[in-house]
């Protein structure tokens, strides 16, 4: 069959060969970007952000207050620093595919654990240790994305987002297995970390296949973007120090908002099965807001992108403070969901378009380490304010923090003129 253009005009058979072979690359790319994606929804969705599931039966076994169940957020945070500090290291002798493997291990065996103990002390510990393990899942998938993101320029920000939305998987797997592996007996909440654990086990198998295809096919990624006619040059930290802020901000409020959201609702009188629902939606969110947000992470290269999202995130965080209402839930959670995994491929977005391939692990490693920074802040000083004045105002702190955090990116100009693309 003879190949023709959009005007009718016959197609040379090798530009037709072309063309096929590039929507092949581009699928393969977005394939991978899809099952590497899953390492993010055991970092974060699996192993972070199921403990708002997991908080109120586990508050109420265990006695614990607001500020002590945050603590327990604000040591997967502490841990989470110690694994981006320890990457920066490691990434300079390891590969990212081995630390990628590594960080899927060490998380499933983590989960199971936390199920085997219902001592607060050790849980900390526990949550400590995941949080490590999360941090080289993360960083080192993020880097594994960004040059997933160069083998196919066209798609760059699609793939970048694909890989930080699927958090979604995980938030969504998380909202069905907890209320379901939560049993009416004592400490029946062990149960939920052991199929978390189980799930994290099952998701790994995929992610670390599509890390070993994405270091094969691009062991020495090389970059058209930002500092590519200076790569030789190491780009300093103060030279994207607001977006870097800005990024902090985003760290201490949304996770005051994920930490503590599912308690606000429950306490406000909604049922089980109305923030089941909001879990659902908001996960459903997050994985389809890669392709909400690609353009924009492909054309803008300063932080406004990150200003934008903070921004909505916010406005997001906000609404349930005002309304206590499952409509209101529903939308917050959509809103949250559709942009804060987005937010942090921003990060990465950025990395990629301002500094030379060599330099993406340095780059996305100091977001990392800022992003942790805030997680280990927003907890407590979100659990203190609720302890003291309730968590509708320590959403509305949070939500402050978040538009902190927009004007500070909006203001952080791109490091390079960009040539055309």
């Amino acid at each position: 069959m003879i190949q023709r253009d959009d005007a009718g005009a016959e197609l040379p058979r090798n530009h037709t060969a072309d063309i096929r072979s590039d929507d092949s690359d581009r699928r393969q790319a977005l394939m991978l970007a899809m099952a590497l994606s899953l390492g993010s929804a055991i970092a974060l969705g699996l192993a972070r952000f199921s403990y708002a599931l997991l908080l109120p039966p586990m508050r109420l076994d265990l006695a614990w207050n607001f500020a002590q169940a945050g603590a327990m957020n604000t040591a997967n945070a502490f841990g989470y620093l110690l694994g981006a500090l320890a990457f920066s290291r490691l990434s300079m002798r390891v590969a990212s595919r081995t630390l990628f493997v590594a960080g899927c291990v060490l998380t499933a065996v983590l989960m199971a654990a936390s199920g085997a103990t219902v001592d607060t002390d050790a849980l900390l510990a526990l949550r400590v240790a995941t949080g490590i393990g999360s941090a080289l899942i993360f960083v080192s998938g993020g880097v594994l994305a960004a040059r997933l993101a160069s083998m196919s320029p066209r798609d760059a920000g699609l793939v970048i987002g694909l890989y930080y939305g699927g958090t979604g998987w995980g938030i969504v797997i998380s909202s069905v297995v907890v209320p379901l592996a939560v049993l009416p007996v004592t400490h029946g909440w062990r149960f939920a970390w052991l199929a978390l654990a189980v799930a994290c086990a099952a998701f790994s198998g995929i992610a670390v296949w599509a890390a070993r295809r994405i270091e094969t096919a691009h062991a020495h990624p090389t970059a058209r973007h930002g500092a590519h006619a200076s790569s030789g040059v190491v780009v300093q930290r103060r030279r994207f120090a607001l977006v870097l802020a800005g990024y902090g901000c985003f760290g201490i409020g949304y996770i005051g908002y994920m930490t503590f959201i599912v308690a606000l609702l429950r306490n406000a009188g909604m049922s089980a099965g109305v923030v089941s629902g909001f879990y659902i939606l908001l996960g459903v969110a997050t994985v389809v807001s890669a392709r909400m947000w690609s353009g924009l992470l492909d054309r803008m290269r300063g932080g406004q992108a990150l200003a934008i999202l903070n921004a909505l995130l916010a406005a997001a965080t906000v609404i349930p403070a005002l309304l206590a209402h499952p409509l209101a839930a529903f939308v917050s959670g959509t809103l949250f969901g559709a942009t804060f995994l987005s937010a942090v491929a921003s990060t990465t977005a950025f990395v990629r378009h301002n500094l030379p391939a060599s330099q993406w692990p340095r780059g996305i490693n100091a977001f990392t380490i800022v992003f942790a920074l805030g997680q280990i802040v927003g907890p407590v000083v979100i659990g203190r304010v609720s302890d003291s004045v309730g968590l509708t105002r320590g959403l509305v702190y949070s939500a402050l923090v978040l538009a902190a955090g927009a004007l500070l990116a909006g203001c952080q100009k791109p490091l390079y003129k960009q040539d055309s693309e």
